[in-house]
Parts: structure tokens; C-alpha cells; sequence
């Protein structure tokens, strides 16, 4: 019996496309559920840092905007893009909002939820490494800027060779 990848997921993007995982297999992938209104926002600089620094070596970062975390994504569309794009210029992937937590969390969500019971997204811009093989590979807090050398290091062994 084959164990469920992340690959096996996709989200809806932000404008309308679709992110699937499955294109990027074998390649690492950081979800960061994310929020314009919270402290954390400015982690949207370091996360397009490791993104101009590792994207043409295989990573994919896909930003998930959630109004789980004390309400701090209350906007739409347009806001969203308004702060990733305008404000941090952010030019990797961003989902549509979703719940990450909760009744009804995004099937990623769920399945990590499983996969690292004791590593769920306790607030905005918890960061979820995905390796190569499709699982998880480290699991960083909030307050783990992204360019912190544990999450670039965690980046670089997972790059294809």
C-alpha cells in the first residue's frame, strides 16, 4: 500500500489557476499559511529572498492565505494581492484563501494534520517543508524568519542534486 504525498494535493491559486503539487515532484515545496493584517507579515520579504535564491534550483513556495489566526486575512482577492505582490513584491505562488485549521481545513491541511500531529500551525506563516519524496521533511514555528539558516539549510538538502 503507497503512502499519500503531498503531491497527491493542489490549490486553487489566488487569481484563478490551480497550484498542484504534483507538478513539482521531486522537487522540495514550503507551504506557509499566510496573513496580510499580522505581526508576521513582513515574513513576506524573506520568503521571496529564499524564493529568488533557490526557485531556478527546483523550490516552490506557495503562500496560503488564512483567516484562521485571530482574523487577520478578513480581505478578498484583491487585498490579499494588494500586500504580497504590491507591498512585499512577492512573485511566488499564492493560493486562495483557506482554512487551515478547524471543521473544514484544505485537504493539505488535513493530511498534515496526520502526517505531524504535534507540529499544526499555531498561528500566520507556520512553514511546512516538503522533501523531495513528497513528505514532510521539517516543520517550522512562526517565528522562524525564513531566511533563518535552519529553513535555508532545510531548503538546500532537499534541492535536486
Amino acid at each position: 500500500m503507497s503512502r499519500v504525498t503531498a503531491y497527491a494535493f493542489s490549490f486553487a491559486g489566488l487569481k484563478g489557476d490551480n497550484i498542484r503539487l504534483a507538478d513539482y515532484a521531486g522537487k522540495p515545496i514550503l507551504i506557509v499559511n499566510t496573513a496580510s493584517q499580522c505581526g508576521y507579515t513582513p515574513q513576506f520579504t524573506g520568503l521571496q529572498q529564499l524564493w529568488s535564491r533557490f526557485r531556478d534550483r527546483g523550490l516552490l513556495i506557495v503562500g496560503v492565505p488564512s483567516n484562521d489566526f485571530g482574523g487577520q486575512e478578513p480581505g478578498g482577492v484583491s487585498e490579499i494581492s494588494h500586500t504580497a505582490e504590491h507591498e512585499y513584491g512577492v512573485s511566488f505562488p499564492m493560493a486562495a484563501k483557506v482554512d487551515v485549521r478547524g471543521a473544514n481545513p484544505h485537504p493539505f491541511y488535513r493530511w498534515a494534520a496526520i502526517e505531524r500531529p504535534l507540529d499544526l500551525p499555531r498561528w500566520n506563516f507556520h512553514k511546512y517543508l516538503i522533501g523531495r519524496d513528497g513528505q514532510i521533511a521539517a516543520v517550522f514555528a512562526t517565528n522562524v524568519e525564513p531566511m533563518d539558516a535552519r529553513v535555508v539549510n532545510a531548503v538546500a538538502k532537499e534541492l535536486p542534486r
